[in-house]
C-alpha cells in the first residue's frame, strides 16, 4: 500500500477522509481510541506521524470529525428535500423536527454510542457539549436562520437541550423505525414552542416592556459570533 504524505504546512483532506472512513469500521470493536486510529492508519497506508498531524488529539478529533461530517450531510440532504418541495406543507416547528430526525437517521447508532461514552469523560465533556452545539447551529443554518442578536444564542441553546435529550432517548430506542424517538422529539419541540409562546406573552406585557427598557436592555447589544472567528460573540459598540 502506498504511503500518503502532506506538503509542509498543508492538510490533505483526502487522507483525512480516508482515515476517518477506515476508523469507522473499527469503532464498534475498539471505540474512538488510539487503537482505532493506529489500525485505520495502517489499513489505508498512512504513517502514524501523518495520522497524528491530521488528528492531533487522536480519538477525540476522529470522533469530532465524524460528528461534523454528519452535520454537513444533514444540511446537504435537508437542502435537497427543501429544493424538491418536501417541506412546503410543514410548519416551522415541523421543519426543525425534520432536520433533527434527518440528522439521526444518517448516523450510525453504535458509533454515536461510542462517542457518547467518550464525551461523557470529564476531560472531553466540553468537546461533547461543543459537538451538540455545532449540530444545533447546523440545523438552524439549514433552516435559514438569520438571527444576529441574543436570539442566535437562545435558539441554539434551546435546540441543544432538545437535541441532546433526543439523542439519549434514540440510543436506547428499539421501536420500529425509531418511531418512539420521533414522538419524543415532537413532545420536546412542543414544550419549547409553549415556552416561546409564554415568553412572548411576558415580553409583550407592561412588566416585560419595562424590563426590556431596564435590566434587559443590555441584551440588545449582544451579537452572534462573526463567521470565521473563534470568538464566542461580540458586543455592538
Amino acid at each position: 500500500m502506498t504511503e500518503t504524505f502532506a506538503s509542509p504546512g498543508e492538510s490533505d483532506p483526502s487522507a483525512a477522509e480516508r482515515l476517518l472512513e477506515a476508523a469507522c469500521a473499527h469503532v464498534p470493536f475498539d471505540g474512538w481510541s488510539e487503537t482505532t486510529l493506529r489500525a485505520a492508519a495502517e489499513e489505508v497506508g498512512i504513517s502514524p506521524a501523518l495520522a497524528r498531524a491530521l488528528y492531533p488529539r487522536g480519538a477525540v478529533d476522529l470522533a469530532l470529525a465524524y460528528h461534523r461530517a454528519g452535520d454537513a450531510e444533514m444540511a446537504r440532504l435537508f437542502a435537497e428535500e427543501a429544493a424538491a418541495g418536501a417541506h412546503e406543507a410543514l410548519r416551522y416547528s415541523e421543519k426543525v423536527a425534520r432536520a433533527v430526525q434527518l440528522r439521526l437517521e444518517i448516523a450510525d447508532k453504535e458509533l454515536v454510542r461510542r462517542g457518547a461514552a467518550l464525551f461523557s469523560l470529564p476531560q472531553h465533556a466540553s468537546d461533547g457539549a461543543g459537538a451538540v452545539w455545532g449540530s444545533a447551529d447546523a440545523i438552524w443554518n439549514a433552516l435559514g436562520d438569520t438571527s444576529d442578536d441574543i436570539n442566535w444564542y437562545s435558539k441554539r441553546a434551546t435546540l441543544s437541550g432538545v437535541y441532546g435529550a433526543v439523542v439519549l432517548f434514540w440510543l436506547g430506542d428499539d421501536s420500529l423505525g425509531h418511531q418512539a424517538s420521533w414522538e419524543f422529539l415532537d413532545r420536546r419541540i412542543g414544550d419549547v414552542m409553549r415556552f416561546e409562546k409564554v415568553k412572548g406573552q411576558v415580553l409583550a406585557s407592561p412588566l416585560g416592556k419595562l424590563l426590556e427598557k431596564g435590566p434587559l436592555s443590555v441584551l440588545r447589544r449582544v451579537r452572534a459570533p462573526q463567521r470565521g472567528s473563534d470568538l464566542p460573540g461580540h458586543q455592538k459598540a
